[in-house]
């Protein structure tokens, strides 16, 4: 039985942009890219393909095309397009146009010429020493309580000392954590996409976070992934216990992530083991290195 040809095989100069947009979000799928990546990238290629005529074909989209498009994005459109997404609907150009490119669809990438939007985000918020206390205790206080909860705590506890992602955070599995390992508990970091190994990774956990999570563990009773829900489902677990805590700040994976890395630097951790955690490449951690330096100077 013969291989089935790529999907981009299927993709002509003349055919039109929608059916390549469908074509490219299964290849990101398949790459396993985050659905948040691969949701931002196609509202982005939405916009484009309500401002170019119609009719127009891959095959006739020029650099002229996308540079007017991203003008009109920034002038014309009437809808505020910040400095960080801008550049990230270039970034999504030139991935999709690239992608044409080389699986043989287009003869030449209009989108190779444009000019990559290079933007330092604002620095993100983090937790106080005081204030990560404070989220803690209330957290925990749901252990204690007439119907005992370890939810709030388990999680918010996790996201503070490991850093993970929220994506990364649902996907882990009840085998991804060894409370058995002879140096203590290890939390590990699985990736199903080949492409995306290099994130793999193993985080010590403390020693305190076992009872805590034992008890997690006989009150919800997980069968596959450690929290079964939805992110919004967690984003408002964490949102309540900032509410309750009486936080001014918006409690989320993003501030976690960051308190847990600032944390770090400021205990004197290796700035490669910092990196190694998180989980990113030596490219981004130029600019979140710059970040929690100006943090710590705050």
């Amino acid at each position: 039985m013969s291989a089935q040809p790529p999907i981009s095989a299927h993709i002509t100069t003349q055919t039109s942009l929608l059916p390549a947009m469908g074509a490219w979000e299964i290849y990101l799928r398949d790459q396993g890219r985050s659905i948040y990546t691969i949701k931002a990238f196609m509202g982005d290629l939405g916009l484009l393909s309500k401002y170019l005529p119609p009719d127009r074909m891959l095959g006739a989209v020029t650099t002229k095309d996308l540079n007017n498009f991203l003008q009109w994005l920034q002038t014309g459109r009437g809808v505020s397009c910040s400095p960080k997404s801008l550049a990230r609907r270039v970034t999504a150009l030139k991935a999709f146009f690239r992608w044409l490119h080389r699986s043989g669809s287009l003869a030449a990438d209009p989108a190779e010429k444009v000019l990559q939007q290079s933007v330092i985000s604002p620095l993100p918020e983090v937790l106080t020493v005081i204030e990560e206390k404070v989220v803690l205790d209330v957290a925990n206080r749901s252990r204690k309580a007439k119907k005992a909860d370890a939810r709030p705590f388990v999680l918010l506890s996790l996201l503070l000392w490991a850093g993970v992602k929220k994506g990364e955070c649902l996907t882990i599995n009840l085998n991804h954590i060894d409370l058995e390992a002879a140096d203590g508990p290890i939390l590990f970091i699985r990736y199903a996409s080949p492409s995306s190994r290099y994130k793999e990774r193993k985080i010590d956990l403390p020693v305190e976070w076992i009872e805590p999570y034992r008890e997690y563990l006989d009150q919800y009773k997980p069968l596959d992934t450690v929290f079964p829900w939805s992110p919004r489902r967690l984003e408002y677990l964490l949102e309540d216990i900032g509410k309750d805590a009486g936080l001014t700040k918006h409690l989320s994976f993003d501030m976690c992530r960051w308190t847990c890395a600032l944390n770090d630097s400021r205990n004197g951790i290796d700035p490669d083991q910092i990196r190694q955690k998180l989980g990113i490449s030596k490219i981004q951690w130029r600019e979140v290195s710059l970040k929690l330096r100006q943090l710590a100077e705050k």
